[in-house]
């Protein structure tokens, strides 16, 4: 490890611009997208903003970690899929479970009643043809101007990526799965 000298000069100038709602995307093959954004949540949520929480791949029942503590402190979070492809026993009624689940989202932002809307593995059903990236992009670029989302999962597509305000990518360097290490409840949940 190499020892620095913490910097003495300020290293960014305050921006000028306005305020304004931000479009948010965290992508990429390593873990921590979906952390993220719930940290992001929190942090909403903890200066008094309207938060909702949309997860895609989840079923509406499950009961990770995440569900039971935003139940406690009451961000909703609502489950809208069919667990994974590779569980689901009918690919076409996950499917439309994913589309049933755009139009609750999409009602959500464009409402304005949310500070941040998080779309958590939204990427998967775009990237399976399960929803309308024309469809999806419009609603990102007509939100209410205060309007902040943030997408998660794998693959984003480049179109979003493009309009988006922030991206970040994770990428993996190491994990404890290719050691044969399970995933851990309270850790990966």
């Amino acid at each position: 490890m190499k020892i620095e000298t913490p910097p003495t000069d300020k290293p960014y100038e305050k921006p000028e611009g306005e305020r304004r709602g931000l479009l948010l995307v965290n992508t990429g093959d390593g873990k921590g997208k979906s952390t993220s954004a719930f940290g992001l949540a929190l942090r909403a949520h903890g200066r008094g903003k309207a938060v909702k929480i949309y997860q895609f791949m989840k079923v509406p029942s499950a009961r990770f970690g995440e569900h039971r503590m935003f139940e406690q402190i009451g961000i909703p979070i609502e489950g809208l899929g069919d667990g994974f492809s590779w569980k689901s026993q009918d690919l076409e009624r996950s499917a439309q479970l994913a589309r049933d689940g755009w139009q609750k989202a999409r009602a959500a932002i464009l409402s304005g009643e949310f500070f941040l809307v998080v779309l958590d593995e939204v990427t998967y059903p775009l990237v399976y043809g399960w929803l309308p990236l024309d469809e999806v992009l419009a609603t990102l670029r007509e939100r209410p101007r205060d309007v902040h989302v943030m997408l998660t999962g794998r693959r984003c597509p480049q179109e979003i990526i493009d309009i988006a305000d922030t991206v970040t990518e994770m990428a993996m360097v190491k994990h404890a799965f290719q050691a044969g290490i399970p995933a851990q409840r309270g850790i990966e949940d």
